[in-house]
C-alpha cells in the first residue's frame, strides 16, 4: 500500500473532540501522521467530505443468516420457527457458496463503514457432520470473503458440541459439532497454525452457549484463548427459557457457570447478555469481561433489551454487533443500545453520542483482538469511515451537532467512503467489487431452502 494522504473535513479524531480539517498520512496500511488544522486540502490529498470516524467494528455477525432477510420478519414467526429456517439455510452451504455469501455480506458491511468483523462461525463441517478434506474448509471460505471485501476478519470459531442442554446434535446441528472439545481445539489450532503470520486475520474461539457447550468442555476453549493470547466469545442468556433451563440443570445461571469454568475475562466477549441478574452483572464487569449487544437482531426475536449502562458502569466495556444479520448498520446498532434503554428504563440520556461511537469503533476493534484499530493516530491501522452531512438524514447547523446528527440520525446509506487498512474499499458510496446488491442477490438464491 502506497503512501497517500486525505483531507478530513471533519474528523472525529477522539471522544468529545471533531476537529475540523484534518490531514491524515497513511504508509503501510497504519496512520503515519495526523495533523489537526489544515484549512485547505495539501496538494494531492484525497478530500474526505462530512464527518470522519475510525473504521467500525462488528463484534459479532453469523454471516449465512443474512439469506434469512425478509423471510423471517414478519407474521407470528416463533423463535423456533426462526432457528428451523436458519437451520435449512445452514443444510444447503457448502464451501463455494459460503465464500459467495460471505463475499457478498462482508462487502455490504463494508459499505455500512465495518472495517473489522468477529465472525462467530459454527458451520464447520459437510452433511451429516462428516469433515470436508480439508476440515477447516468453512472457516477458509469465510476468511477469503472478508479479504475479498477488504474488511479484516476474527474469525470466532465456536465449539458447539450439544443440541440443547444434555441433548444430542440433531439434522443440520451435526455439522456444527467436532465430537470434543479436545478435538474442536486439535481442529482450531491447525487453522490458526496456517494464518499465525496473517496482519489482517485473527483465529479467535468461542463457547457458542451453554446449551450447546457442556461446562466440563469449556474449560479447553478457555484454554485455547490464553495459549494463543486471542480473543474468547460466547453467547450468554440471549433468552429467558435459556435462563431457566441452565439453572434448573446447574442451579446457576449461564454467568456464573461461564465463572465457575475460566471463561470470563478481559479477553472475553459475553454477547446478548440480555437477561441478568445483578450478580451476574457483577460478575461480568468485575472481571472486565466485554459485552456485545446486538439490539437490532434483539428486537427481531423478541429477546429483550440488555443491562447496557449498568454493565458498562459495572466495569465491562461495551461493544455492538450485527449477529444475524437482519440489518447491516452500526450507526443504528449503536444508537439503539441508548434508544432501546430508553423504552425499558423511561429515561433520556444513559448514553452520550461519544460514548456510543467508542462501543462502536475502538472498544470493538478491541474486543476483536485490535486494540491499535478504532483510532485516528500515528500507528494505528488505517481505518478512515466518512458520513455525509448533508443527506436529508444528516443536514444540520454544523460543526457542533455533527457528532450527534451521525450517530443519532445517519444510516449506512450516508457512508460515501471507506479505507480499511489503508485500502480504500467504498469510494463514492460504491464498493471497490462492484454492484453488491447483485452479489448479494446471486448468492441468497443458491442457498435458500
Amino acid at each position: 500500500m502506497s503512501d497517500v494522504t486525505y483531507w478530513c473535513e471533519l474528523a472525529w479524531l477522539h471522544p468529545g473532540e471533531a476537529v475540523e480539517g484534518v490531514a491524515v498520512r497513511v504508509e503501510g496500511g497504519r496512520f503515519a501522521d495526523v495533523t489537526p488544522g489544515v484549512a485547505v486540502p495539501p496538494k494531492g490529498a484525497i478530500r474526505l467530505a462530512g464527518l470522519t470516524l475510525p473504521g467500525l467494528a462488528n463484534a459479532h455477525s453469523h454471516v449465512f443468516h443474512r439469506a434469512l432477510r425478509g423471510r423471517a420478519q414478519s407474521g407470528a414467526v416463533s423463535f423456533a420457527g426462526w432457528r428451523a429456517r436458519m437451520y435449512a439455510v445452514a443444510a444447503r452451504l457448502d464451501p463455494d457458496s459460503y465464500l459467495a455469501l460471505a463475499r457478498a455480506t462482508f462487502a455490504e458491511m463494508a459499505l455500512a463503514g465495518i472495517t473489522g468483523v468477529g465472525e462467530f462461525h459454527y458451520l464447520h463441517h459437510g452433511e451429516g457432520g462428516r469433515p470436508y478434506a480439508d476440515p477447516n474448509a468453512m472457516g477458509h471460505a469465510l476468511i477469503e470473503g472478508a479479504r475479498d471485501a477488504g474488511i479484516r476478519i476474527t474469525l470466532l470459531d465456536a465449539c458447539y458440541l450439544t443440541g440443547g442442554i444434555g441433548a444430542p446434535l440433531d439434522g443440520a446441528q451435526l455439522r456444527f459439532g467436532d465430537g470434543d472439545a479436545h478435538r474442536w481445539a486439535g481442529r482450531v489450532d491447525d487453522l490458526a497454525g496456517e494464518y499465525s503470520g496473517a496482519d489482517d486475520v485473527v483465529i479467535g474461539a468461542a463457547v457458542h452457549s451453554v446449551r450447546a457447550c457442556p461446562p466440563e468442555q469449556m474449560p479447553v476453549v478457555a484454554d485455547f484463548g490464553r495459549r494463543r493470547a486471542a480473543p474468547l466469545h460466547t453467547q450468554v442468556s440471549e433468552r429467558r427459557t435459556e435462563n431457566e433451563h441452565c439453572v434448573s440443570t446447574y442451579c446457576a445461571t449461564p454467568v456464573q457457570v461461564l465463572y465457575e469454568h475460566g471463561v470470563l475475562g478481559p479477553r472475553t466477549t459475553a454477547v446478548h447478555a440480555t437477561h441478568l441478574s445483578d450478580v451476574d452483572v457483577a460478575l461480568l464487569g468485575g472481571s472486565a469481561t466485554h459485552v456485545c449487544l446486538c439490539p437490532t437482531t434483539e428486537r427481531d426475536l423478541a429477546d429483550g433489551v440488555g443491562p447496557g449502562r449498568r454493565l458498562r458502569d459495572a466495569g465491562s466495556p461495551v461493544t455492538v454487533g450485527t449477529d444475524s444479520n437482519a440489518v447491516i448498520d452500526l450507526l443504528e446498532e449503536a444508537r439503539a443500545v441508548e434508544l432501546d434503554e430508553r423504552l425499558v428504563t423511561g429515561r433520556r440520556g444513559a448514553w452520550t453520542a461519544d460514548e456510543l461511537l467508542e462501543a462502536a469503533t475502538m472498544t470493538g476493534q478491541a474486543s476483536l483482538g485490535r486494540p491499535d484499530a478504532g483510532f485516528i493516530v500515528p500507528g494505528a491501522r488505517a481505518d478512515l469511515v466518512s458520513v455525509r452531512l448533508d443527506s436529508v438524514r444528516t443536514a444540520g447547523d454544523g460543526v457542533a451537532s455533527a457528532v450527534d446528527r451521525v450517530v443519532f440520525g445517519a444510516t449506512a446509506s450516508d457512508v460515501h467512503s471507506v479505507v480499511s487498512g489503508g485500502r480504500r474499499v467504498v469510494v463514492e458510496g460504491g464498493h471497490v467489487l462492484g454492484d453488491v446488491g447483485t452479489l448479494l442477490a446471486d448468492a441468497i438464491a443458491a442457498v435458500r431452502a
